[in-house]
């Protein structure tokens, strides 16, 4: 039976004036922001909504700012006969949440340690990530395993087909961009980031956040949950536990797990959170799929305006 899944995004879809109008339109929403800078002690809504753009882009804020907007949006939105969800990296949070493993106020302290300590093992542990466009998986983890000589570096991000992100050491990156040219690759980019993202430079960030999550308030998930380091469906506590430890050192298996939701009948794809970049992968990982995003206060008035048509 064909069935809708919610999909969260993860770092690099923040933008200034997220969330801006949610709360200018909605109770519920300005609700989410306020909670959130009350428990963070910042002003996160401000800094979403008006910059500057340099203190979103820290890896501290980014993230709650980006797990805030989406759990912002589904309290909007009627997520009743959502069948399951899944979020990228950071995402995954908002998908837990969404799915009553986590309450909002334990994933957003959740959110906020993980982008502290990410920012902070990024400062200790210089590292850098690339895109690696055309090769096959395969390929691209020989190319890694050939790099690893001149320094770490592993497969970070299985996107799509054919879109590889890598990460690890500076040398090590820098060296597997070098072979990937070689092996054929149609473009090979180094990304800006403030970290190794999902590699064992992320190991500090892993052993902090890995404590918290030992004693944090996870409960078995209402719905299935696609985990980014397994690529299947999550449900029980201790497992969710687990395989949140386990991200910040592993590989998200993006691609891997929107052909499972697919296989499990998922026809119609939802991202829920600011940006696009999620619905563009889903396209190319499956196009029979439908898919669609909800960021805007427009983008829930279409919603609204289809369900009374």
């Amino acid at each position: 039976m064909p069935a809708t899944a919610y999909i969260f995004p993860g770092q690099g879809s923040q933008y200034v004036g997220m969330g801006k109008d949610l709360c200018a339109q909605r109770p519920a929403a300005r609700e989410v922001f306020t909670k959130a800078d009350e428990i963070l002690g910042i002003q996160l809504s401000k800094i979403c909504f008006e910059g500057p753009e340099e203190e979103l882009r820290q890896t501290k804020n980014t993230q709650p700012a980006i797990f805030v907007h989406s759990i912002a949006l589904t309290r909007l939105i009627d997520g009743n006969g959502v069948a399951m969800s899944a979020g990228h990296s950071l995402g995954e949070y908002s998908a837990l949440v969404f799915a009553g493993a986590m309450a909002f106020e334990d994933g957003l302290k959740l959110v906020r340690l993980r982008g502290e300590l990410m920012q902070k093992a990024g400062e200790e542990q210089q590292g850098t990530m690339a895109a690696v466009i055309g090769l096959e998986p395969s390929v691209v983890g020989e190319v890694c395993s050939v790099a690893s000589a001149d320094g770490i570096v592993q497969c970070a991000n299985f996107n799509s087909p054919g879109q590889i992100v890598i990460s690890g050491s500076v040398n090590g990156v820098r060296k597997a961009m070098q072979l990937a040219k070689e092996r054929g690759a149609k473009l090979v980019k180094e990304l800006v980031v403030s970290g190794a993202f999902h590699s064992p430079l992320m190991q500090s960030a892993h052993d902090g956040l890995s404590n918290a999550l030992a004693t944090a308030d996870i409960r078995d998930a209402r719905i299935p949950v696609y985990a980014n380091v397994s690529a299947k469906p999550v449900t029980t506590a201790a497992e969710i536990r687990s395989l949140l430890g386990q991200q910040l050192t592993s590989a998200v298996r993006w691609e891997e797990s929107v052909h499972n939701m697919v296989a499990a009948g998922a026809s119609a794809f939802v991202e829920v959170g600011p940006g696009k970049v999620l619905q563009g992968l889903v396209k190319r990982i499956e196009s029979g799929a439908e898919t669609r995003g909800v960021d805007t206060f427009a983008d829930i008035e279409k919603i609204m305006q289809a369900h009374t048509s």
